[in-house]
């Protein structure tokens, strides 16, 4: 048996700058990747929260962090790049994972107004 190491990319929007806001949003969206993905805390490897500038009321991972199993993930907040005219209150993930070969399917997870930043992503999984 061989294990492989995979990535997981999601995004979500938040519609206001509340730590019950960003709590919701990550919930939603790591709600959506365990769902849809063969994915199992403890084979976590990390995952990295990328939050645009107008985020600033609540760390993402502090929310995902008390997910059941997530106590021992190791978790990182990040501030994206800033470009003129980018998608707004955006929290973007990666998350890195374990798997034995074959890699099952991953697919990756966008939602709310962050559809648009992976319009190509939406609804496919992504083989290995």
């Amino acid at each position: 048996m061989s294990w492989r190491v995979r990535a997981i990319r999601g995004a979500i929007t938040v519609p206001e700058n509340t730590a019950e806001a960003i709590r919701d949003a990550v919930t939603e969206l790591l709600d959506e990747v365990e769902a849809h993905n063969i994915i199992q805390p403890e084979d976590i490897v990390s995952l990295t929260f990328a939050v645009t500038c107008d985020l600033d009321t609540l760390f993402p991972a502090a929310a995902a962090r008390v997910r059941p199993g997530w106590s021992d993930v190791p978790l990182l907040d990040v501030q994206q790049m800033y470009v003129q005219g980018s998608l707004e209150r955006c929290i973007r993930i990666m998350l890195h994972f374990n798997c034995v070969e074959p890699a099952p399917p991953i697919q990756h997870i966008y939602l709310r107004q962050a559809q648009a930043l992976r319009p190509d992503w939406l609804q496919a999984k992504v083989g290995v």
